[in-house]
C-alpha cells in the first residue's frame, strides 16, 4: 500500500490526466505499481476480475520513477462507487498488489451536501452563480425548501435541454483504421463500443448522431463513411458503424481497405 502523500499526488495526476484525455473522473481510476512488462490485455484481465466497475478500458500508461512501475489510467463503464472500490488489486500471479486510486471529488464524505452540490456543478460545467441567477427568493411565510428545489429543478432542466440539443456531450475518440494504430487514436473494438453506446444512450436525432460519428473519423475510415453517405444520404448511424465494422474488422490494415478497388465511392 502506498503512503498517503503519494496517493494524494496520484489523485492530482488522475484529475489532470482525465482533463487531457477528455474523460470524466467519475468513471476513471488510476493503478499504481503495475509492472512494466505487462501488456494492456493482461492488465485489463486483472481489472475484469472485479465486477463493481463494469467493463474497463486502459486509456493510458506512464512510468513513475518514484514507484519504479507504471501508472495506468483506466476508464470504467459504470460510475465509480467509493464504498465498493477495493483499495488494491491482486494479480493472478500473486505478485505485488496494485493500489487503486480514485479522484478526490469521489472520495468526499457522502453526508457532505455542500461538497456534493459543488461536485455536481463542476461536472455539469456550472457555477454557484448559475444557481443564484435562477434562484427566486420567497417570503418567510412560505415553505423554505421550495425555492431551493425549484432552483435545482430549473437548472437540471436547462442542463438537460443543452445535452439533448447536442452542445454538451462526450466526444468519440479519433479512429482512422490505419494499422498499426497511430498515437492518439483508438483501435477498432473500443471505438465501436463507444460509438454504439453513444447511439443507444443519446436522445439526440439521427442527424446529430451521424455528425458525431463523422467528426471522430479521418483517413480510410472517413472515406468509408463518405461512400455510405454518397449512396444513401439518409443512412442510419448504425449503418455507418456496420460499414466500418465490416470493412476494418475483417482485414489486417485499414490502408488496405482504402486502396482496395472494391471499396470506393463508385462501388457503394
Amino acid at each position: 500500500m502506498v503512503d498517503s502523500q503519494l496517493y494524494s499526488k496520484c489523485q492530482d495526476i488522475l484529475i489532470n490526466w482525465c482533463r487531457g484525455e477528455g474523460l470524466k473522473v467519475q468513471h476513471t481510476l488510476l493503478l499504481i505499481g503495475v509492472p512494466e512488462n505487462l501488456e494492456v490485455g493482461q492488465i485489463e484481465a486483472v481489472l475484469h476480475t472485479v465486477r463493481c466497475w463494469g467493463r474497463v478500458r486502459i486509456r493510458g500508461r506512464s512510468f513513475n520513477s518514484e514507484t519504479q512501475s507504471l501508472l495506468v489510467l483506466c476508464e470504467c463503464r459504470e460510475k465509480i462507487d467509493p464504498e465498493r472500490i477495493p483499495p488494491e488489486l491482486r494479480p493472478t500471479d500473486k505478485s505485488e498488489p496494485w493500489t487503486v486510486v480514485i479522484a478526490k471529488e469521489i472520495t468526499a464524505a457522502p453526508d457532505d451536501f455542500a461538497q456534493k452540490v459543488k461536485n455536481w456543478l463542476q461536472a455539469e460545467g456550472r457555477t454557484v452563480e448559475d444557481l443564484q441567477c435562477v434562484y427566486t427568493p420567497v417570503s418567510s411565510q412560505q415553505n423554505t425548501s421550495e425555492p431551493l428545489l425549484r432552483t435545482v429543478s430549473e437548472l437540471l432542466n436547462q442542463t438537460r435541454s443543452v445535452q439533448v440539443e447536442g452542445h454538451s456531450y462526450r466526444r468519440l475518440r479519433t479512429f482512422s483504421g490505419v494499422c498499426p494504430t497511430p498515437m492518439g487514436e483508438e483501435m477498432l473494438d473500443p471505438w465501436l463500443e463507444q460509438a454504439y453506446m453513444m447511439i443507444e444512450e443519446s436522445e439526440c436525432s439521427h442527424r446529430e448522431k451521424r455528425r458525431r460519428i463523422v467528426e471522430s473519423l479521418k483517413g480510410p475510415a472517413l472515406e468509408i463513411v463518405k461512400a455510405v453517405k454518397c449512396t444513401d444520404p439518409d443512412a442510419s448511424p448504425e449503418v455507418y458503424l456496420n460499414a466500418i465494422n465490416s470493412a476494418f474488422g475483417t482485414t489486417e490494415s485499414g490502408e488496405d481497405i482504402f486502396c482496395f478497388p472494391a471499396i470506393t465511392s463508385k462501388s457503394w
